[in-house]
């Protein structure tokens, strides 16, 4: 008989399965498909091994480091390579994003690097509106920039970047989620543009994502390994259609198990696997977050050789590039293509290999009383969030 039952195999189900069963708990968990991992999945493009979803993680908290550490990956954790990411505006070339920001949000809104993005008038807008008497700090990340920075600013310069990375609006993510020294940091220090300067005098040198030499995608096997090492009893195809029937207690890790689920987002990522000597000097850095309205349907581009040294050694001579989409196109791949051409300006005559996945990523649900939940329907996106709250969320079974 199990102690605890995890319904879902993604990375969260992995981890606090693992947790429960590294503490001695006999642990059941159950996936309803043939795999494990979710989202976090390796597919073969041009005979590369690639990420088919997230290709990092955030550094910060140091949650996913540690449980590297233990899986005995951590010499296998790697750094991108140095430089900013670009943006391109709705109008006009890509410029890289500014130097001394957060999410977008610059620490000084009338810095050369802003104003080549949002104009003139929008930043001195910015940095009048942050030098008024600062209110109670908004829900919302939106609502926070909108009130001390104005709507230009919001749209044209931090909206691509919370978009990039947390796939949202900033209307739509808590501040808590954006950041969670960052309510705080605003009240004491009494405008927006100094609580960013601070977190960032206070956050530890070195890039703010990491990655794992040969793909995230690693982390899944080494997680089910260690589990069944444990002793966890992992079954691949077992639906589970009545929570009620499980042994024990019972951890949902899978969306819409506990209750009819909101409608998600589905996420189009297409690859590229080209020929094209003008990428060697990496003509955008790392890669591109895009503005509502520019002249491409992609959300943002990576220009995956460029940031993984891995990946270049490994793709001897060609390059990797990732673009995803909010709207599916009617033909990813050419779709792709010529996004690619427009984002990085230069051709792209040999295509070697591409290749289109999708998946829906679930909204936020509430939680019913006394169910458990983990996932990134109450953690938000992102690994480390996930993992961290997939951690927490074990130390309070096993305290109980």
């Amino acid at each position: 008989m199990a102690d605890f039952c995890v319904v879902g195999g993604g990375v969260a189900g992995l981890v606090i399965a693992r947790r429960l069963t590294a503490s001695g708990a006999a642990v059941t968990l159950f996936e309803a498909s043939d795999r494990l991992g979710g989202t976090v999945a390796r597919h073969q493009v041009g005979g590369i091994g690639l990420d088919a979803g997230a290709e990092s993680f955030a550094v910060r908290g140091g949650a996913v480091a540690a449980l590297l550490g233990e899986l005995g990956m951590q010499d296998d954790i790697v750094a991108p390579a140095p430089g900013p990411a670009w943006l391109q505006p709705v109008t006009g070339d890509a410029v890289p994003l500014p130097a001394t920001a957060l999410l977008g949000i610059p620490a000084d809104p009338l810095a050369d690097d802003v104003v080549r993005v949002v104009g003139r008038v929008a930043a001195e807008r910015a940095a009048l509106l942050d030098a008024r008497p600062g209110d109670e700090v908004p829900a919302t990340l939106g609502e926070l920039v909108r009130q001390r920075m104005g709507d230009d600013l919001l749209d044209l310069l931090v909206a691509p970047v919370v978009h990039g990375v947390h796939s949202q609006h900033p209307d739509e993510l808590p501040v808590a989620r954006a950041h969670p020294g960052l309510a705080d940091a605003v009240a004491t220090a009494g405008s927006l543009s100094a609580a960013v300067a601070r977190l960032r005098a206070a956050a530890p040198p070195g890039a703010a994502v990491a990655g794992i030499r040969g793909g995230i995608n690693r982390l899944v096997p080494a997680l089910a390994e260690d589990l069944e090492r444990r002793g966890g009893d992992l079954r691949l195809g077992a639906r589970v259609d009545d929570l009620g029937a499980l042994d024990g207690t019972v951890i949902v890790a899978a969306p819409g198990v506990a209750s009819p689920a909101a409608p998600g987002r589905r996420i189009d990522l297409v690859t590229l696997v080209v020929e094209q000597e003008e990428l060697d000097a990496a003509p955008r850095g790392t890669g591109l977050l895009v503005a509502a309205g520019a002249p491409v349907g992609a959300r943002a581009l990576t220009h995956a050789t460029a940031k993984w040294e891995w990946l270049r050694d490994a793709a001897a001579g060609r390059h990797v590039v990732r673009l995803s989409y909010d709207r599916t196109p009617a033909d990813p791949v050419a779709a792709a293509v010529a996004d690619a051409e427009t984002l990085l300006g230069a051709p792209l005559p040999v295509v070697v290999d591409a290749a289109h996945v999708s998946w829906v990523r679930p909204a936020a649900a509430s939680v019913p009383s006394g169910l458990v939940v983990v996932g990134e329907t109450v953690a938000g996106s992102g690994l480390a969030g996930i993992i961290a709250h997939a951690e927490r969320t074990a130390a309070d079974l096993l305290a109980r």
